[in-house]
């Protein structure tokens, strides 16, 4: 379906070309689009970007474990096969996953790919006591991406994409998960697990689908994960001038808006301490900005950028 998208004439397509353009990264991490194995979707996606003056000529499909079949019932409800039933929730194999797109050429070779980590290796896990055995903690991507710079090191990229922390039930499933999938980096820079921790300098980032302050969710994690030593956050901020009433964390900082929740902190960049951060921001202009519509029609969610000095 994202493919037919990219390769028509579907408005939310463009505007997403339109707001990448807009963006002018030299690496992007995107999150929620889908993963097939040949790559069509993300090469389409890369050729609207190059048409438009964008172009990026190194890229890397994720595969996620969404929609990936378990052969179990998980959702308990006599029916087999369903998204609920998968390894992540999926309509089909490879729904919503991660992509890298790069001006600069990516150390495929060298990958690293955590997504096969079981849940229930992660030291301290929340995980509910009903969760089959062979459950895999990663819902779309644990992954270290290296990044080859003009100068011949390497950066590495940890991105992720965890579940969002409801649509469960008593058992807390989805929450448990969420907090877990960041739990893992805390565990993996920690040296607590029998991966080697990825060497500096490093920038981890991605969907945690977990806003630190407001909105539901299990926070421990998160908060650990921005202050974490090893890490910096260079609190990017948007420049729209919006409020949300009730909520406690600073609006201008929020990545996404959704209907029913208002703006939330749910996207994070955080670099390795040896990084030399010169700005940040979110794309969030004001509502006057001409660019500002075309955010909206793209996603609810917003890019972040962090410009580093190597």
């Amino acid at each position: 379906m994202m493919l037919q998208a990219l390769r028509g004439d579907d408005p939310q397509a463009a505007a997403v070309v339109a707001v990448i353009t807009a963006l002018d990264a030299d690496v992007l991490v995107l999150t929620g689009l889908d993963y097939d194995l040949r790559g069509d979707t993300l090469a389409a996606l890369a050729d609207r970007l190059a048409a438009s003056g964008a172009p990026y000529p190194h890229r890397l499909p994720l595969r996620p474990n969404t929609g990936v079949a378990t052969g179990l019932d998980l959702d308990g409800n006599g029916r087999l096969g369903e998204p609920r039933d998968a390894m992540a929730y999926g309509r089909f194999a490879g729904e919503g996953g991660m992509a890298v797109l790069s001006r600069l050429p990516i150390d495929v070779a060298a990958l690293r790919d955590f997504t096969g980590f079981v849940w229930a290796d992660l030291p301290r896990n929340l995980r509910p006591p009903d969760t089959p055995a062979g459950q895999l903690l990663s819902t779309a991507g644990l992954y270290e991406v290296p990044i080859r710079l003009p100068d011949g090191r390497s950066l590495r990229l940890l991105p992720y994409y965890a579940t969002p922390p409801v649509f469960d039930g008593p058992e807390d499933r989805n929450g448990r998960r969420n907090h877990d999938e960041t739990a893992f980096w805390l565990r993996l820079l920690a040296g607590e697990l029998p991966i080697p921790p990825p060497d500096p300098p490093f920038v981890l980032l991605g969907q945690p689908n977990l806003d630190p302050m407001d909105g539901e969710g299990l926070t421990d994690a998160i908060h650990a994960l921005l202050a974490h030593p090893a890490l910096q956050d260079p609190a990017p901020r948007g420049t729209n001038s919006r409020s949300d009433t009730g909520q406690q964390g600073d609006p201008a900082l929020d990545t996404a808006l959704y209907a029913t929740l208002g703006g939330l902190r749910v996207e994070q960049i955080l670099p390795s301490v040896d990084l030399d951060v010169l700005a940040s921001g979110v794309l969030w202009p004001p509502d006057t900005d001409p660019l500002a519509a075309v955010l909206a029609a793209a996603s609810r969610h917003r890019p972040l950028w962090v410009d580093l000095r190597f």
